[in-house]
């Protein structure tokens, strides 16, 4: 998460077209542009998706000192990109529409000690969501060619890569989730009002209020027996341009 800050403060410090709007008295590029009741745009950016998980029970570990309740998450990065729907309320409060496509993957590594080969114990889950988030942007009074804001709301998201439907499960090597989840999404970030569009960086988090996890045929089953719940959740890097 600090690595990923600092990129997006490096980003802003070493653009001069952007660093140069911190001026006191800049020349004020699009005038208007907040004063339309509708704008759209489309937005890229990064993201990095973790699982929360809950548990039935705590098995403590094994002689060896094994963790035999957590299961671990090796996190990668994704990618975000989608298109924008922006209704004016006030000069501070606006109604956002952001449906994306949200690429991630995750390795699972499970605890289990009845999961002796590597490839038993492991399981890469890559999804692919498409997000429909609904959104509450709250902005300050505009600073000449800046200005911050709040973002947050709820979004549905669905899982392309879910094997909702299958009927294999991990003893065929086959994770399955659900396929829709639904969230909470909070961030913030700056408008710049640059000569010809508006860009905006943000970060934000999104938490999954839903279990997505499918559990397996066998109720004992050493992958997703000692499970209680199994949520998203991540954060999103994007940049926008309106």
């Amino acid at each position: 998460m600090k690595k990923w800050f600092f990129t997006c403060l490096g980003i802003l410090i070493l653009t001069p077209n952007l660093y140069g709007q911190f001026n006191e008295n800049p020349v004020l590029n699009k005038e208007n542009e907040d004063k339309k009741f509708l704008n759209w745009g489309y937005f890229l950016g990064l993201n990095q998706y973790d699982f929360k998980f809950e548990y039935e029970d705590d098995l403590g570990f094994d002689a060896n000192g094994k963790d035999l309740t957590n299961v671990q998450v090796a996190k990668s990065l994704g990618f975000n990109v989608g298109l924008i729907g922006e209704m004016r309320i006030n000069e501070f409060l606006d109604v956002r529409l952001e449906p994306g496509l949200h690429y991630t993957s995750r390795l699972l590594g499970f605890p289990s000690p009845l999961l002796e080969e590597e490839r038993d114990a492991l399981r890469e889950v890559k999804s692919t969501y498409i997000n429909f988030p609904l959104l509450l942007k709250v902005s300050t009074r505009r600073l000449g060619n800046w200005k911050p804001f709040l973002i947050g709301g709820g979004s549905a998201s669905l899982n392309l890569g879910s094997n909702e439907a299958s009927l294999d499960d991990n003893l065929s090597r086959t994770f399955r989730m659900t396929k829709w989840v639904y969230n909470y999404e909070l961030g913030f970030g700056i408008d710049f009002y640059l000569e010809y569009f508006k860009f905006s960086p943000s970060i934000r988090g999104v938490f999954a209020l839903t279990d997505e996890l499918i559990r397996d045929n066998d109720p004992n089953s050493p992958w997703t027996g000692n499970i209680a719940s199994m949520k998203s959740r991540g954060i999103f890097i994007n940049f926008t341009f309106e």
